[in-house]
């Protein structure tokens, strides 16, 4: 029912930036919730941050508040993660995913996600 798309990955220097974009499709928008996790090689898959379906959002602790910012364009039917300040500890393939959670807690688990989109490199060189 929805289709999920990522762009904006990319390799950047430590200290740069960059925003990932995630254009939703074959759904209605406003209605799903929206996360963006991460996954390294050998690693688990991260929740980075998210929207509900009530529009709480909510950020995975220290590793990312003050450095992301999730926001969201409701006439593009795109969701965004601006990654500022970036470390080589953020290198990994980001993914959108779109999902059921009514509250901001929901938000950090894989199961209440339905659709996940293809991900997208980020490589931060020091």
């Amino acid at each position: 029912q929805v289709q999920l798309v990522e762009s904006g990955g990319g390799l950047v220097q430590a200290g740069g930036s960059l925003r990932l974009s995630c254009k939703a499709s074959g759904g209605s928008f406003s209605t799903y919730a929206m996360g963006w996790f991460r996954q390294a090689p050998g690693k688990e898959r991260e929740f980075i941050a998210g929207f509900s379906r009530n529009g709480g959002s909510t950020y995975n602790g220290d590793s990312v508040k003050g450095r992301f910012t999730i926001s969201r364009d409701y006439a593009q039917n795109t969701v965004y993660l601006q990654m500022n300040s970036l470390k080589s500890e953020d290198t990994a393939v980001y993914y959108c995913a779109a999902g059921r959670a009514f509250t901001t807690a929901s938000l950090k688990s894989l199961g209440t996600y339905d659709y996940w989109g293809q991900g997208t490199q980020v490589t931060v060189s020091s």
